[in-house]
Parts: C-alpha cells; sequence; structure tokens
C-alpha cells in the first residue's frame, strides 16, 4: 500500500473538513493580501477543491487509513501539471 492509497482512503472519508480547511486557509490569505490576489485565491482553492474531491471518491471504497485495496492504476494521472 503506498502513500497516495492511504491519502486517497483519509480523504474518503475527512474530504469535507479539508474541503472546509481549504476555505478557511483561502480567507486567510485573501484578508493578509488585501484582496490584491483575490482572483487568484479563488482559482487555486477550486483546484485544489476539484482535486480533494476526486482522490476522496478514488479513496471511498477503500475505507480506514487507506484500506486494504491496492487499487487500479494506483493514482497515475496523466499530465495535469503544469500548464501555462
Amino acid at each position: 500500500m503506498g502513500f497516495m492509497d492511504k491519502v486517497k482512503g483519509m480523504l474518503g472519508q475527512h474530504g469535507d473538513k479539508v474541503q472546509q480547511g481549504l476555505d478557511k486557509a483561502a480567507k486567510v490569505a485573501d484578508s493578509k493580501t488585501k484582496g490584491k490576489y483575490s482572483d487568484q485565491i479563488k482559482s487555486g482553492t477550486q483546484k485544489a477543491k476539484d482535486a480533494t474531491e476526486r482522490l476522496s471518491d478514488e479513496g471511498k471504497g477503500q475505507g480506514g487509513e487507506g484500506g486494504g485495496k491496492s487499487g487500479g492504476d494506483g493514482g497515475k494521472s496523466g499530465g495535469s501539471g503544469s500548464g501555462s
């Protein structure tokens, strides 16, 4: 069982709390920067939430702290890195 399997399992159980934490962190960052980077913060927060939700959905079948399943492709994603 790899690290990503553990992450997926934990997100499967606690994804809602992670999303709340992302919202809170975004609010603090926006406050500290006095709204100067609001659009970038919103965009980054949404991308993080989307990734969290995707991994959470993959981890729901694993249960516990990573569960006993090894998972199909091991979480290999083909090219969702940095673009621009």
